[in-house]
Protein backbone atom coordinates (compact mmCIF):
# COMPACT_ATOMS: atom_id res chain seq x y z
CA UNK A 1 0.00 0.00 0.00
CA UNK A 2 1.39 3.42 -0.94
CA UNK A 3 1.91 6.33 1.38
CA UNK A 4 -1.02 8.69 1.81
CA UNK A 5 -1.60 12.37 2.47
CA UNK A 6 -1.13 13.10 6.17
CA UNK A 7 1.36 10.29 6.78
CA UNK A 8 4.94 10.86 7.88
CA UNK A 9 7.66 9.77 5.48
CA UNK A 10 9.80 6.87 6.64
CA UNK A 11 13.42 7.58 7.48
CA UNK A 12 15.44 5.77 4.85
CA UNK A 13 18.97 5.92 3.54
CA UNK A 14 19.50 7.66 0.21
CA UNK A 15 22.74 8.37 -1.65
CA UNK A 16 24.31 11.29 -3.45
CA UNK A 17 27.68 12.29 -4.78
CA UNK A 18 29.44 14.82 -2.59
CA UNK A 19 32.84 16.49 -2.78
CA UNK A 20 34.62 13.28 -1.76
CA UNK A 21 32.47 10.76 -3.64
CA UNK A 22 29.37 8.83 -2.59
CA UNK A 23 27.63 9.93 0.60
CA UNK A 24 24.79 8.34 2.52
CA UNK A 25 21.99 10.60 3.68
CA UNK A 26 19.40 9.86 6.32
CA UNK A 27 16.22 11.11 4.70
CA UNK A 28 14.98 12.63 7.96
CA UNK A 29 17.90 15.09 7.85
CA UNK A 30 16.43 16.52 4.64
CA UNK A 31 12.80 16.84 5.66
CA UNK A 32 12.92 17.90 9.33
CA UNK A 33 11.53 21.44 9.70
CA UNK A 34 11.54 21.91 5.94
CA UNK A 35 9.19 22.08 2.97
CA UNK A 36 10.21 19.80 0.10
CA UNK A 37 9.04 19.15 -3.44
CA UNK A 38 9.86 15.50 -4.13
CA UNK A 39 9.77 13.88 -7.54
CA UNK A 40 10.41 10.15 -7.97
CA UNK A 41 11.13 8.36 -11.22
CA UNK A 42 11.75 4.81 -12.43
CA UNK A 43 15.24 5.41 -13.74
CA UNK A 44 17.88 7.85 -14.81
CA UNK A 45 18.32 8.20 -18.57
CA UNK A 46 15.06 6.36 -19.32
CA UNK A 47 12.98 7.99 -22.09
CA UNK A 48 10.00 9.43 -20.18
CA UNK A 49 12.14 10.46 -17.22
CA UNK A 50 14.74 12.21 -19.38
CA UNK A 51 12.52 13.69 -22.08
CA UNK A 52 9.47 14.65 -20.03
CA UNK A 53 9.54 14.36 -16.26
CA UNK A 54 12.94 15.80 -15.33
CA UNK A 55 12.68 18.63 -17.91
CA UNK A 56 9.29 19.60 -16.43
CA UNK A 57 10.95 20.03 -13.04
CA UNK A 58 13.93 21.92 -14.44
CA UNK A 59 11.58 24.34 -16.25
CA UNK A 60 9.66 25.11 -13.05
CA UNK A 61 12.51 24.90 -10.50
CA UNK A 62 12.94 28.65 -9.95
CA UNK A 63 9.24 29.10 -9.15
CA UNK A 64 9.23 26.53 -6.34
CA UNK A 65 11.30 28.71 -3.98
CA UNK A 66 8.82 31.59 -4.41
CA UNK A 67 6.16 29.15 -3.14
CA UNK A 68 8.14 28.48 0.05
CA UNK A 69 9.83 25.26 -1.03
CA UNK A 70 13.21 24.81 0.68
CA UNK A 71 14.51 22.14 -1.69
CA UNK A 72 13.54 20.10 -4.75
CA UNK A 73 14.53 16.45 -4.59
CA UNK A 74 14.65 14.03 -7.49
CA UNK A 75 14.81 10.39 -6.37
CA UNK A 76 15.60 7.59 -8.78
CA UNK A 77 16.29 3.91 -8.19
CA UNK A 78 19.87 4.13 -9.42
CA UNK A 79 23.29 4.35 -7.84
CA UNK A 80 24.52 7.84 -6.87
CA UNK A 81 27.09 8.01 -9.69
CA UNK A 82 24.42 7.48 -12.35
CA UNK A 83 21.99 9.92 -10.72
CA UNK A 84 24.73 12.55 -10.39
CA UNK A 85 25.76 12.18 -14.05
CA UNK A 86 22.12 12.40 -15.09
CA UNK A 87 21.71 15.63 -13.10
CA UNK A 88 24.83 17.11 -14.69
CA UNK A 89 23.99 16.11 -18.26
CA UNK A 90 20.37 17.31 -18.12
CA UNK A 91 21.06 20.56 -16.26
CA UNK A 92 19.01 19.47 -13.23
CA UNK A 93 21.93 19.97 -10.84
CA UNK A 94 22.63 23.43 -12.27
CA UNK A 95 18.92 24.25 -11.78
CA UNK A 96 19.33 23.52 -8.06
CA UNK A 97 17.61 20.13 -7.99
CA UNK A 98 19.10 17.68 -5.51
CA UNK A 99 19.63 14.35 -7.26
CA UNK A 100 19.36 11.34 -4.94
CA UNK A 101 19.83 7.65 -5.58
CA UNK A 102 17.77 4.93 -3.95
CA UNK A 103 19.80 1.99 -5.33
CA UNK A 104 18.38 -0.57 -2.89
CA UNK A 105 14.82 0.74 -3.34
CA UNK A 106 14.73 1.22 0.44
CA UNK A 107 12.76 4.46 0.37
CA UNK A 108 10.70 3.40 -2.62
CA UNK A 109 9.56 0.19 -0.90
CA UNK A 110 8.95 2.01 2.40
CA UNK A 111 6.46 4.35 0.70
CA UNK A 112 4.85 1.49 -1.25
CA UNK A 113 5.73 2.79 -4.70
CA UNK A 114 7.88 -0.07 -6.07
CA UNK A 115 7.14 -2.06 -9.21
CA UNK A 116 8.79 -4.66 -11.40
CA UNK A 117 8.75 -4.80 -15.20
CA UNK A 118 11.21 -7.60 -16.02
CA UNK A 119 10.39 -7.44 -19.73
CA UNK A 120 12.18 -4.08 -19.94
CA UNK A 121 14.80 -4.83 -17.29
CA UNK A 122 13.14 -2.91 -14.44
CA UNK A 123 13.35 -4.65 -11.08
CA UNK A 124 12.48 -2.95 -7.78
CA UNK A 125 11.92 0.38 -9.55
CA UNK A 126 9.93 3.38 -8.40
CA UNK A 127 6.56 4.31 -9.75
CA UNK A 128 6.44 7.90 -10.96
CA UNK A 129 5.08 10.48 -8.51
CA UNK A 130 5.44 13.93 -7.02
CA UNK A 131 4.73 15.09 -3.50
CA UNK A 132 4.87 18.09 -1.24
CA UNK A 133 6.26 17.28 2.18
CA UNK A 134 6.24 19.61 5.19
CA UNK A 135 8.30 18.63 8.24
CA UNK A 136 8.21 15.02 7.04
CA UNK A 137 4.45 14.82 6.50
CA UNK A 138 2.91 14.32 3.06
CA UNK A 139 0.67 17.29 2.19
CA UNK A 140 0.19 16.62 -1.54
CA UNK A 141 0.68 13.27 -3.27
CA UNK A 142 0.48 12.95 -7.05
CA UNK A 143 1.06 9.37 -8.23
CA UNK A 144 1.09 8.89 -11.98
CA UNK A 145 -1.68 6.57 -13.16
CA UNK A 146 -0.45 5.68 -16.66
CA UNK A 147 2.86 4.32 -17.80
CA UNK A 148 5.27 6.49 -19.73
CA UNK A 149 3.53 9.75 -18.82
CA UNK A 150 4.26 12.54 -16.37
CA UNK A 151 1.10 14.62 -16.66
CA UNK A 152 -0.02 14.16 -13.04
CA UNK A 153 3.45 14.16 -11.48
CA UNK A 154 5.25 16.82 -13.52
CA UNK A 155 6.77 20.03 -12.22
CA UNK A 156 3.89 22.25 -13.33
CA UNK A 157 1.27 19.90 -11.86
CA UNK A 158 2.77 20.14 -8.38
CA UNK A 159 3.57 23.84 -8.69
CA UNK A 160 -0.05 24.61 -9.64
CA UNK A 161 -1.25 23.07 -6.34
CA UNK A 162 1.05 25.14 -4.12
Amino acid sequence: MSIKIGQKLPDSTLYKIGGNGPETIKFSSLFTNRKLAIFAMPGAFTPTCSRGHLPSIIETAERFSSKGIDEILCISVNDPHVVSAWGDITGATAAGITMLGDPLSEFTKAVGMEFDAPGVGFLARSKRYAMLVEDGFVKIFLPETARSTCDISGGKALLDLL
